[in-house]
């Protein structure tokens, strides 16, 4: 049997200006969706982008589209790894926040797992890497 391999998900709500990764697990058995959208579902989420105004509003302004190329992959959509380097940065604030000091280097700053040591993104699997505390791509075949 295959391990089994968590994916992660990017989550936005730009009306309320929050963003959130999850992984699928998450998604199913936690209120993640409730806690970005105000809502129960991912199925009531469709019924916010066909008649919530101003949710339609809010996303079309955020992303530099019409009304007619709003789709719910616009705020739910399996993370990229430019998703997974923004997270990397915003977790090396929240270091640089908590520990002013000065024999630290942007590149030795601890940064804890975010989560399970594998990976799928957009662009595939992707194994955790404690020397620079990021996700690499495994190789197919590895």
């Amino acid at each position: 049997m295959e391990d089994f391999i968590e994916t992660v998900y990017f989550l936005e709500n730009p009306e309320k200006n929050i963003t959130k990764f999850a992984t699928g697990t998450q998604l199913r058995y936690e209120d993640v969706i409730k806690e970005v959208f105000g809502v129960a579902c991912i199925n009531d989420l469709h019924m916010m982008l066909q008649y919530n105004k101003s949710f339609q509003t809010s996303i079309c302004n955020s992303h530099g589209i019409s009304e007619k190329k709003l789709t719910l992959d616009k705020i739910l959509r399996v993370a990229s790894k430019l998703d997974m380097l923004r997270l990397k940065k915003q977790l090396l604030n929240q270091q640089y926040d908590k520990i002013i000091d000065e024999t630290h280097q942007e590149d030795d700053l601890p940064i804890n797992r975010p989560f399970d040591a594998t990976i799928k993104l957009q662009e595939g699997i992707f194994q955790w890497d404690d020397s620079n505390f990021s996700y690499n791509a495994v190789k197919p075949g590895a």
